[in-house]
C-alpha cells in the first residue's frame, strides 16, 4: 500500500498510547427521557424518578446504550485529524457496562489507540475507551470501538 498522509500516519504511530481525556459531560433526565423515546426502552429505573428513588440505584440511571451513544460527543476533538473527509463508526468489538450512571452525574471518556490499520482510502482505528463517572471508583463503560477515517477521493493514495 502507498504511504498515508502525515496526519493519518501520525495517528497510526500512536498505537499503544493514550489519546487523551474528554471534558466532563452532565447526564440529565431530559437526555435519558429522549433516549427512552427514541429506543422505546421506558424501564422505570430510567424514566420514573419517584419510583426509582426507592429502587436499587436510589434514583434514575442512564441506559447503558445511552452511555455508549455518547461516545461521539465525549471523543470529539480527540480524533480530529486534518484532511480527513469522513469518519464512519464501523463497529464495536467489545463493550461492557461496569457501573450504572446516575442521572445528574458527570461522565468523561479516556481513550487510547489499540490498533491503526491502513485501509483503502484511509485508516481503520480501534480505540479502547473507558467512560468514567465523576467521584466513582469503577467506570461506567469500557468499549473497544472501530472507526474508519477516509481521505477525500483525490487524496486517497
Amino acid at each position: 500500500m502507498s504511504e498515508l498522509p502525515e496526519s493519518l500516519e501520525t495517528l497510526r504511530r500512536k498505537v499503544g498510547q493514550e489519546l487523551g481525556v474528554s471534558s466532563w459531560h452532565l447526564v440529565t433526565q431530559a437526555q435519558v427521557d429522549l433516549f427512552a423515546e427514541a429506543t422505546g426502552d421506558h424501564q422505570w429505573i430510567h424514566v420514573d424518578p419517584a419510583r426509582a428513588r426507592s429502587g436499587p440505584f436510589g434514583g434514575t440511571i442512564a441506559h447503558g446504550y445511552l452511555t455508549l451513544s455518547l461516545l461521539p460527543v465525549l471523543l470529539q476533538g480527540m480524533v480530529r485529524v486534518p484532511g480527513v473527509a469522513l469518519a464512519v463508526n464501523y463497529g464495536v468489538n467489545r463493550v461492557r457496562f461496569i457501573s450504572p450512571v446516575p442521572v445528574g452525574s458527570r461522565i468523561r471518556a479516556a481513550a487510547s489507540v489499540k490498533e491503526a490499520t491502513e485501509i483503502d482510502g484511509g485508516l481503520q482505528l480501534v480505540l479502547t475507551v473507558t467512560v468514567e463517572i465523576e467521584d466513582r471508583e469503577k467506570p461506567a463503560c469500557v468499549a473497544e470501538t472501530v472507526t474508519r477515517l477516509y481521505l477525500p477521493p483525490s487524496d486517497a493514495r
